[in-house]
């Protein structure tokens, strides 16, 4: 059996030709994986004179064969040579040496999204999630939404009633999949209160290379023309939270990805939405009241519009694992203005806002399938240092 496998297009390479290499290319890795190696992938560039060739160790390709086959074709359109070997023998997750291939400060982050993580690290966090969220690794869409909220999950599984649910009662994160050919579908995640688990959840989804994140929730409303039922789009972010300080430093700008945030604002605007776009003070402190006068000066200072656990988590992550992302929120509260979330008003509240919050979300995603085959661009999210995969044409 072949331990390595080499493909670069010619003059004379069709399109088909190409779409059978890419195809052999995963279905190498697969085996490679399934007979206990990592696959070593190496992308071989000629153009580049900096870094001519660029490598990594992969585990379960098979998971997320979409964007290997994806991002495969392009580099060999653009004159790439594509090789694969056996590499590594896999490391069992209850090795003791384990530990040695996870610490993240050992993580190159200028690296290219598709080498970003060890092998070890995508075996690990694909069994945490299977783990919290009850479903396969597999089952996980390209567009993934985040709630913490039930009545979000209810009405997805009124739309997609054949969607992919938890296998098993009682998981910590569970998990709805809207499966679609090339994993074009959107997986919904319940990812609980707080930023410790919005941490959590995306450490371990961006693994998968997911095309978008959006974060789907409610919010308190800070401004007194801000009316319940309100809209928030966020354009930036307060990180009070503080669980990712250490890895992001806190002078970091972070905001959403521009593209997404246009494709929000015009389906809320095509269905005539009131809403508002501006900074939304994440905070760690779910009685936030109870620290009133301290919070409420940050508030002023960052001139928030919205407050929440969630938002600034998802994006900082987002960020940081080169995740185009973006915030909608739904103002359920004015606790600054005499409105805090009460009981019955939240209720009402909640039955009469679900299902159009999740319709525009949703059809926000189906117009970024549509104007971006290919992925959302992630300028923005790039490092300066970070290896170009584009031609000659873009090579810096």
């Amino acid at each position: 059996m072949e331990k390595s496998f080499e493909y670069r297009k010619s003059d004379s390479s069709s399109p088909e030709e190409i779409r059978e290499a890419v195809l052999k290319t995963c279905d190498f890795m697969e085996r490679a994986y399934e007979e206990g190696y990592y696959p070593k992938l190496s992308i071989v560039r000629d153009w580049s004179e900096h870094n001519p060739e660029i490598t990594g160790e992969f585990a379960k390709p098979r998971v997320y064969r979409w964007y290997l086959h994806r991002e495969l074709k392009k580099l060999i359109n653009m004159g790439a040579t594509i090789k694969v070997d056996y590499s590594r023998k896999l490391i069992p997750l209850n090795a003791p040496q384990l530990l040695t291939y996870l610490d993240e400060d050992d993580m190159d982050f200028t690296l290219k999204k598709l080498f970003l993580f060890r092998p070890e690290r995508i075996e690990l966090s694909l069994d945490r999630l299977e783990h919290y969220t009850g479903t396969k690794a597999e089952d996980f869409q390209r567009y993934i939404l985040f709630t913490n909220y039930d009545m979000h999950v209810e009405v997805f599984r009124q739309k997609y009633p054949d969607c992919v649910v938890p296998s098993r009662e009682g998981v910590q994160m569970p998990a709805y999949h809207h499966k679609l050919d090339d994993n074009l579908g959107i997986s919904l995640i319940n990812i609980g209160v707080g930023p410790s688990n919005a941490k959590t959840c995306t450490d371990h989804i961006a693994v998968l290379r997911p095309d978008a994140m959006i974060m789907v929730g409610h919010c308190g409303g800070l401004r007194n023309h801000q009316e319940i039922g309100d809209f928030v789009l966020a354009s930036g972010y307060m990180r009070d939270d503080h669980v990712l300080d250490e890895d992001i430093p806190l002078s970091v700008p972070i905001i959403p990805n521009y593209t997404l945030n246009i494709f929000l604002k015009d389906v809320l605007e095509k269905y005539g939405m009131e809403y508002r776009i501006g900074t939304v003070f994440t905070t760690a402190n779910r009685n936030w009241e109870f620290s009133m006068k301290r919070t409420v000066s940050s508030i002023h200072i960052s001139r928030s519009i919205a407050i929440d656990m969630e938002s600034a988590t998802v994006a900082t992550n987002g960020f940081r694992y080169r995740i185009p992302n973006a915030t909608l929120l739904c103002v359920s509260d004015k606790p600054l203005h005499g409105k805090p979330k009460l009981s019955g008003a939240a209720q009402s509240f909640y039955q009469n806002s679900k299902e159009k919050h999740l319709e525009i979300v949703i059809e926000t995603i189906e117009l970024s399938k549509n104007q971006n085959p290919q992925g959302l661009p992630n300028a923005s999210i790039r490092a300066t240092n970070e290896p170009l995969m584009g031609g000659p044409a873009t090579e810096g």
